[in-house]
């Protein structure tokens, strides 16, 4: 295996404490994500000794508004002093902010050559941002059908664009192939032509974001694509676990070994 295996402590042993999901993570070998930093105990966290391979990039904000981008990138600096207390390497954001629910705060529903401009700039200064404090923000591509309507940017093929335009090494993709199936899908295909640009990939299956093996993915093919490209990045796993949270960790393990 050339890659690493994560697991979202949001999404799994969810019958306990989130710094006792974290434990329970790390003491199996996975490195592990989490979300909104902002209401957890940073310091606590860190005392787990777990490797943490992602969280949440910003607060608020958006891409296009001027208030909204002053605010996301105010928001993203906040995020990265967050992240050096338990030394996470890569930050997620979105095309605008999410609420609780994960819904876009700030629909769109069609993009303008403005949008895309004005999106590019404010990308690149979170890129420079990043490489002033040696973090790697990474855009996440959503799906617009089931969870995230009305995310602008929200797509794989326009968060490649964006990222690929910009070409910076501290602005990657996060690949959420489950997001990808939905609306996309081709998913080998769609690796290899992210490929250059990715900073992590992102799985569950579909329907219903579980496990790999609940749903119609074939992630074992995924796995023999990612090892034949020599991936040397992170898989992490963002879904629920459908029943034991024990026995997901084994299907997504064993779907990437």
């Amino acid at each position: 295996m050339t890659y690493r295996l994560a697991a979202s402590a949001e999404m799994i042993f969810l019958e306990l404490p989130f710094v006792d999901r974290v434990r329970a993570i790390h003491e199996r070998g996975f490195e592990v994500e989490i979300w909104d930093w902002t209401k957890k105990d940073l310091h606590e966290l860190a005392a787990t000794g777990a490797t943490f391979g992602s969280m949440t990039g910003y607060i608020e904000g958006d891409l296009l508004e001027n208030d909204g981008i002053e605010r996301f990138l105010a928001t993203a600096e906040e995020s990265i002093e967050a992240s050096k207390i338990i030394n996470c390497p890569r930050l997620n954001v979105h095309g605008t902010g999410l609420d609780g629910n994960g819904q876009a705060i700030r629909k769109k529903f069609a993009t303008t050559e403005a949008d895309w401009a004005k999106a590019t700039e404010t990308l690149t200064r979170l890129a420079e941002l990043g490489a002033k404090h040696d973090k790697v923000f990474m855009l996440e591509n959503l799906n617009l059908l089931v969870d995230h309507p009305g995310t602008p940017f929200g797509l794989a093929k326009e968060t490649l664009k964006l990222v690929s335009t910009i070409n910076h090494p501290n602005l990657r993709l996060n690949l959420d192939l489950y997001h990808a199936q939905i609306g996309e899908g081709n998913l080998t295909s769609l690796v290899r032509e992210c490929f250059d640009y990715i900073g992590e990939i992102q799985v569950a299956d579909v329907p219903g974001r579980y496990e790999p093996g609940t749903g119609e993915i074939n992630y074992k093919r995924v796995a023999r694509e990612l090892k034949a490209l020599e991936y040397n990045g992170v898989v992490g796993l963002e879904g629920w676990a459908i029943g034991d949270s024990v026995k997901a960790l084994e299907a997504f393990a064993e779907a990437f070994a």
